[in-house]
């Protein structure tokens, strides 16, 4: 399939972005999450493959930390990014590891994977759904690329609530990330866009029903961090 002209655009336009920022991709995620996104990535893996499988797929793999998460659960693991920045830093990362022998980094789009059907045990995403412009495609294609019985596991920012905390958690999004993040990055807009994407993006709920709508069955979630991060899980096939 061609993939249509407006999700290639906004691809190359986010794409491009995290390239700019890449530098200080890692810096930044540890300090909004009060160092505590590792942990979230670890659990994301495990929820994957809680009995150690042979492939695992992990697509907007960015730096390549969801990736070596995932070593402790697969014997293999490719990490899928359409930003060559991030997929630079990714490699030197993996290399560093001592990982490369174990974790192949390639340059594609999580909406047109460029892998078989059912080749891989599970998939992952972290932090990278809601920059895509059609989300719904990218998980019926990690459904398609992993095994029946096999799992796709998401790990997302959600939006605020209304309560109270919510709203202190919309002033966090729209004030403090784009100040600190743009004095660190000194890329902005960067971080508005951060913003801008989780206030657009679903309710947990909806996310959910996303998933299944793509063809993901059994799907359940989980909140962490007082309702601001979801863990969706759902299974490739079966009813």
């Amino acid at each position: 399939m061609i993939p249509p002209v407006e999700p290639l655009e906004k691809t190359a336009r986010v794409s491009g972005m995290f390239s700019r920022i890449a530098g200080r991709y890692d810096l930044m995620n540890r300090l909004m999450s009060a160092g505590q996104d590792q942990a979230w990535r670890a659990r994301m893996a495990f929820l994957a493959a809680p009995l150690p499988v042979d492939r695992a797929l992990d697509v907007a793999t960015g730096t390549a930390d969801s990736a070596l998460a995932l070593l402790g659960r697969a014997k293999r693991v490719v990490g899928a990014d359409p930003s060559d920045g991030m997929l630079r830093l990714g490699a030197a990362k993996v290399a560093a590891a001592g990982a490369a022998g174990r974790i192949g980094l390639v340059a594609a789009d999580a909406q047109w994977l460029p892998f078989g059907d059912a080749a891989f045990d599970c998939a992952t995403v972290a932090f990278g759904i809601r920059n895509m412009a059609d989300p719904g495609r990218a998980f019926a294609e990690m459904g398609r690329v992993v095994r029946p019985g096999g799992r796709v596991v998401c790990l997302e920012i959600m939006p605020p609530s209304n309560s109270l905390l919510g709203k202190g958690y919309d002033l966090y999004l729209t004030r403090l990330i784009p100040l600190v993040g743009g004095w660190i990055s000194h890329q902005p807009d960067a971080y508005r866009y951060l913003s801008d994407s989780v206030l657009a993006f679903r309710t947990p709920e909806e996310l959910r029903d996303l998933m299944t709508q793509a063809g993901l069955t059994q799907v359940t979630f989980r909140t962490l961090n007082v309702g601001t991060m979801a863990l969706h899980v759902g299974q490739v096939g079966g009813r």
